[in-house]
């Protein structure tokens, strides 16, 4: 039987070769693109010969044509199905050994004209193992030429699905639009998308579900790595996540179960959804890199003076300057306990050192090495910097506090007009103020409430703050004052103590004034990570991406619009949860809030607002426009002109907004068909009651009843998952990969005077300041970690790319080339913009240019790009 089938597919090969083969004119050809499981996998090159062995037994890929145009009663009116064909010469077909390439295969369809148009393939995968399915094409259809198949999906071996896989043709269509004979075809994917809610969940299956974020904690490894479940109470609210199905903790039947190494790459996310083999590359190595790193400071703790501290700048420095060799025996230590996948970056070819470290782009120009102290860079980052997104116009001096009066009391500001009047440049307070010159980073309000539990039960020993600053003439921020505030009982309320220090440039003063600046710091630091990352960008994000794919058609005009900005998300936010965001994790060990960190960032969301995240619409919420930016003509609305953030980002999002609206406007011609659009509507309500149920009743959501409302909702979409996670993710390396530029804790307070630590202070400024802020143990960990997330990958996807073929329609196509187009001139307007010596916040003290939203980038820690989507 086997020799048999063989001599048959060798004379097949052979007749092709001579010509005795030649299709019939009732013959429809394609070709079909596949990516074979990397064949370097052990596991893959027995799924190889076990497929090679099918295939001579007759158990092939088959695919079969599916009617849009002719429905057939006896397959409940879906389409009238084609006879079955099979891939040709699988086993004859040459198989790349690098993971990525492609095989191109070849099939063959009888068709008749009874049949009409193909509109959707039925594939069944008959083999051992799963492949990556790329594209199908269809050559010289009659009536209608070629027919691009665009599926980019792993297909397993079918006995794995309820049904077989369909994958539909490029076109679109609204779902009253959608061809009788594919009705049954669309609704059924759905379903099967959907899942039922019930059941494990399985390593390639294709189920879209919610749950809430109740996988943080490991209470069966003690009470203290308890947390609380966020999401699904008044307390708690919080985003939906995807569902992993994981069974509950013995502990705490609340609590899900959780996975550690080395199954932390086996976690659920839907097939589709994982990682591509490049992209999973870089990240392990990245990964791995930062595991390793964990291990330096027990290194360090035997030569340097200090056991696990730094003393100096200069020890700082040598960290990458110089680089630190890792002896081979830690190696492999290290490798008995992380994955096999991970292992196998020690012999990746680029040789990278694992513990050297690449220079931050802030203290790349060593001809002002102290760049990064001064006060013009402090004030110039709330602008261009790695959290740009706070700074607001003071409206009212002192500032005052929003907090609940009746748990709080006293927590306005003490700062006088006698701290700041002399440092105004000739002006009054209140000529500051009715100028609008004066400007808040205020960190209070959210840091009071959990204050004294974290100094209490966390090693952290830190303050709320204040921080007023003076917009001068040449368009900088200087910073004239900083409070700081500690918590003190009044009675039954939470009052505060507050401290204000003003700059000093020497002697003890001016390092006090340092240590106020890094505390600071440290605040907008675990912001930054907790709010303005993880929160704002890669959580909101997430329920977007499960509604669109439970309740979008593929063919959907959308969904379409919107998948190629969800790329990765749910992986990269799985591993989050895994590594980074957990009890005990990467940030609660490094990061001020400590264990309290994911619980503060719930309290934040309950004054999170999807409208408020309209570029516009925050830029006025914070004062720093000066009533509506409805286009770039209003750019002079900004109060501050060179505010790089604000001014690229308006860029980016009227060429975002006017994509979108010319996309949306060919499919929706009125008001009434965004209304009556079921798939449309049950999408966005599944959004607001479901994926965001806690703010299910805010009164500010889109009701999404005419065209604008979906025009603003979706360009809101696309802005967080590109530019805004892009503005606040890839500059974590130059900013903070520089740890005395932006302590992520502090464990001391500040010293006081006649203390033996301002006595230190006075002796020993630098080795005070290492000992106040973060251990070396946690900075080496943050290194690791920024340099992680500020990578840009080799398969890395940006603003305005998208996968060939993926549309039929020639208006969204101009449309979408219209949108490249503007893209390239930001670029050029960017750049511009950057050698402007008139605009000292584009590039600051520090020599280094804002590049963060320049819409194409660079492989690596390059600080410049927007990818389509939150992939790391």
């Amino acid at each position: 039987m086997i020799l048999g089938n063989l001599a048959t597919s060798v004379g097949n090969v052979v007749g092709d070769i001579t010509g005795l083969n030649k299709p019939s004119k009732n013959t429809i050809t394609g070709s079909v693109v596949i990516v074979k499981k990397n064949v370097l996998d052990f596991t893959a090159v027995h799924s190889t010969v076990a497929d090679s062995l099918f295939e001579l037994l007759g158990n092939q890929v088959s695919l079969q044509l599916v009617s849009a145009e002719n429905p057939d009663p006896a397959n409940d009116n879906g389409g009238k199905l084609g006879k079955l064909a099979t891939l040709e010469y699988w086993n004859l077909t040459y198989t790349p050994l690098l993971a990525g390439d492609d095989s191109l295969y070849k099939v063959s369809f009888e068709w008749d004209e009874e049949f009409g148009i193909p509109g959707a393939i039925i594939l069944r995968n008959n083999h051992t193992a799963e492949f990556f399915l790329k594209t199908i094409t269809l050559e010289n259809v009659p009536g209608e030429g070629r027919i691009h198949f665009v599926c980019n999906s792993w297909v397993y071996p079918g006995r794995r699905y309820k049904k077989p896989r369909i994958f539909f043709s490029n076109k679109t269509y609204l779902p009253h639009e959608t061809p009788a004979a594919l009705r049954k075809y669309r609704e059924e994917e759905l379903q099967v998308l959907r899942g039922d809610g019930t059941g494990q969940l399985k390593t390639g299956d294709r189920v879209y579900d919610y749950a809430l974020y109740n996988d943080l904690g490991d209470p069966d490894n003690g009470a203290d790595l308890a947390r609380p479940v966020l999401g699904g109470s008044a307390q708690y609210p919080y985003p939906r996540r995807g569902r992993t199905s994981r069974p509950p903790s013995k502990t705490d039947p609340k609590t899900e179960s959780r996975l550690f190494l080395p199954n932390i790459l086996n976690i659920y996310v839907p097939r589709d959804e994982q990682f591509a083999h490049l992209k999973l590359s870089d990240f392990i190595a990245y990964n791995l890199k930062g595991l390793v790193n964990q291990i330096i400071p027990l290194l360090e703790a035997f030569v340097n003076y200090t056991p696990n501290e730094f003393d100096s700048f200069k020890d700082v420095d040598n960290l990458f300057f110089s680089g630190l060799p890792l002896p081979t025996d830690l190696i492999n230590q290290v490798a008995n306990n992380i994955p096999l996948e991970m292992m196998g970056e020690f012999f990746r070819s680029d040789g990278q050192q694992l513990l050297k470290f690449p220079v931050p782009k802030l203290i790349e120009d060593r001809s002002n090495p102290f760049a990064w102290r001064t006060d013009e860079e402090f004030g110039r980052e709330m602008l261009a910097g790695l959290n740009p997104l706070l700074i607001q116009l003071l409206k009212e001096f002192p500032p005052v506090s929003n907090l609940d009066p009746r748990v709080y009391v006293n927590q306005n500001s003490s700062i006088t007009k006698q701290d700041i009047e002399y440092n105004l440049d000739g002006l009054t307070v209140e000529e500051a103020l009715s100028s609008k010159r004066l400007f808040i980073l205020d960190h209070h309000d959210t840091i009071m409430p959990y204050l004294q539990t974290i100094n209490e039960y966390t090693e952290a020993k830190t303050y709320a703050s204040r921080t007023i600053l003076f917009l001068r003439g040449d368009g900088t921020l200087k910073p004239v004052a900083i409070e700081l505030s500690l918590p003190k009982m009044e009675e039954d309320k939470i009052g505060c103590v507050n401290k204000v220090y003003t700059p000093a440039e020497h002697g003890v003063e001016g390092w006090i004034w340092m240590l106020a600046k890094a505390f600071v710091n440290v605040n907008d630091s675990g912001h930054h990570q907790l709010v303005s990352h993880w929160l704002n960008t890669h959580a909101v994000l997430e329920p977007f991406v499960i509604a669109t794919n439970r309740q979008l058609s593929v063919v959907h005009p959308i969904y379409k619009l919107l998948h190629p900005h969800f790329r990765d998300t749910m992986t990269i936010n799985a591993l989050a949860r895994e590594l980074l965001i957990n009890a005990n994790g990467i940030i609660e060990r490094t990061f001020c809030p400590g264990k309290y960190s994911l619980e503060m960032s719930s309290v934040i969301y309950k004054s999170w607002n999807f409208m408020d995240q309209a570029l516009p619409n925050d830029l006025k919420k914070r004062g720093i426009a000066d009533g509506d930016i409805k286009s770039l003509d209003d750019l002079d609305r900004l109060l501050i002109k060179d505010y790089p953030y604000a001014v690229d980002g308006l860029k980016i999002w009227f060429a975002i907004e006017n994509w979108v609206r010319d996309y949306c406007s060919f499919y929706y011609k009125t008001d009434e068909m965004v209304q009556r659009d079921p798939e449309l509507q049950a999408w966005w309500k599944e959004l607001r009651e479901v994926g965001h149920g806690d703010k299910k009743d805010e009164p500010w959501w889109p009701k999404m009843q005419n065209l604008e409302d979906l025009i603003q909702s979706c360009t809101i979409i696309i802005w967080i998952a590109s530019a805004l996670h892009a503005a606040v993710n890839y500059g974590q390396y130059a900013f903070g990969g520089y740890f005395p530029n932006r302590p992520t804790l502090s464990r001391r307070f500040m010293p006081e005077k006649g203390t033996p630590e301002y006595a230190e202070l006075e002796k020993n400024p630098e080795k005070v300041f290492f000992r106040t802020m973060s251990s070396q143990l946690q900075s080496l960990t943050v290194i690791t970690v920024v340099e992680t997330l500020s990578n840009h990958a080799s398969d890395e996807v940006y603003l305005g790319q998208r996968t060939p073929n993926w549309t039929t329609d020639a208006v969204p196509l101009q449309a979408s080339d219209a949108f490249n187009r503007r893209l390239a001139e930001i670029e050029g307007e960017i750049l511009k913009m950057n050698i402007d010596k008139k605009l000292k916040n584009r590039i600051g003290p520090v020599n280094v240019p804002y590049n963060l939203l320049h819409p194409t980038g660079e492989i690596g820690i390059s600080g410049k790009g927007i990818p389509n989507s939150i992939s790391i």
